[in-house]
């Protein structure tokens, strides 16, 4: 996603400057072109040598070389730029950019950007908290700069609270979002992710292996391509990192299925990636079920299909997308899923590999469309994976558009 972008790294002086190696390590990882220009104090916390080794390029923080008078040219190197991110943003930086200070290269080529800026404040709690500060943020979100907010944790001077820097992760997600053709602007998206969890007694449950990832991607590239998204997400320990979801968690299938007929009506796209059990137990006991037999017994009866359910209310502009996973017999069985179910296309996962599937990075699919045409993909990871979910949700979305 990010292979081939231009992206200008602005370091200040602060402790969360060691941060920064590992997310030019994120960024080259990606085949990104990273180039650094700092402030000069940014050297106190991070030396030049680290960030021109990982970034492959030259570290940009005078005007001119001392030695041979060359100039730096800060206008070049700010339309290189696909993008622009100052990470970390000190206090004293903030209050520059937003005052439109020049006394540093740094700030040189920032005024000179007209890429997005990204910038990721770090500081001590009552120093981010303080009006000053805050009201230089605000003026620069109102510039049209993208703030990345800070964390709440431990902080060096021993408090605890806002102004960690956001983690290079995080970062490297607002930066994906960025550089994202905002394909799907003004339309709302729902999606479903994540196992669910049928009570048998207050400790046991049936459930599955899902761990949401595959659900969590396709959320984030929605979001990256512009939809407004509510993830509603069985019981996981994974978070999004992309900005603007709004996540429901539930628990149950039948919790599951509340929520998504309700988000539903006021939806353009649905995916229903979850991993919803198709059981749940009849009764389900108030206290803990005692070992006592060789042998017990459980009454289940079906949990409601969201899928099909979507299907019958699906309005015609609407887009609906399931899933399925097979042992056998995969490609017949997801066919007849896409008619019955009123899908316009289904993912059928593939568990052909141990490194595949539930729980894993990557994933092996085939598109059912519902003119049972079959799209095969490649192993490959499970970001790439919502990349071509989503390209196809496009190119539907855009069809629906035009009759």
């Amino acid at each position: 996603m990010l292979k081939g972008k231009k992206i200008v790294i602005g370091v200040t002086g602060s402790i969360a400057a060691y941060k920064v190696a590992f997310l030019i390590r994120i960024l080259k990882k990606e085949n990104a072109e990273v180039k650094v220009v700092t402030t000069p104090s940014a050297f106190s916390f991070i030396s030049p040598l680290t960030l021109s080794v990982l970034s492959e390029n030259p570290v940009w923080s005078e005007f001119s070389n001392p030695v041979d008078g060359t100039w730096n040219n800060h206008v070049d190197l700010a339309l290189w730029a696909d993008v622009f991110v100052i990470a970390p943003a000190s206090a004293n930086t903030l209050s520059k950019m937003a005052h439109g200070a020049c006394d540093n290269l740094l700030m040189a080529v920032y005024l000179s950007a007209k890429c997005p800026v990204l910038f990721a404040p770090a500081m001590d709690l009552d120093m981010y908290k303080h009006p000053a500060t805050q009201e230089n943020i605000c003026k620069l979100k109102s510039f049209g700069n993208v703030f990345v907010p800070p964390g709440k944790g431990a902080l060096a001077s021993g408090l605890v609270g806002e102004g960690r820097m956001a983690e290079p992760e995080e970062i490297v997600e607002f930066i994906r979002t960025q550089v994202t053709e905002k394909t799907l602007l003004g339309k709302r998206a729902l999606v479903n992710a994540g196992p669910t969890q049928e009570a048998i007694d207050p400790v046991r449950f049936i459930g599955n292996r899902s761990s949401g990832k595959m659900g969590i991607a396709i959320a984030e590239e929605l979001a990256r391509c512009g939809a407004a998204v509510t993830l509603v997400m069985g019981p996981s320990e994974l978070q999004s990192l992309a900005p603007g979801i709004e996540r429901i968690n539930v628990v149950s299938a039948e919790e599951m299925h509340q929520q998504c007929v309700q988000v539903f009506n006021d939806c353009d796209i649905a995916v229903m990636a979850a991993a919803v059990a198709d059981y749940t137990p009849v009764h389900s006991a108030q206290q803990k079920i005692k070992k006592q037999q060789d042998d017990l017994l459980l009454s289940l009866t079906k949990t409601k299909d969201i899928l099909a359910h979507l299907g019958t209310v699906k309005g015609a502009k609407q887009v609906l997308v399931g899933f399925a996973l097979e042992t056998e017999h995969g490609i017949d069985y997801a066919k007849e899923k896409v008619q019955r179910k009123n899908a316009d296309f289904i993912v059928l996962n593939s568990l052909s590999a141990t490194n595949i599937g539930f729980g894993a990075e990557i994933n092996q699919v085939h598109f059912i469309d519902n003119n049972l045409k079959v799209e095969s993909f490649a192993s490959k990871l499970k970001s790439e994976v919502a990349a071509d979910i989503v390209r196809k949700i496009v190119e539907i979305v855009k069809s629906k558009t035009e009759k």
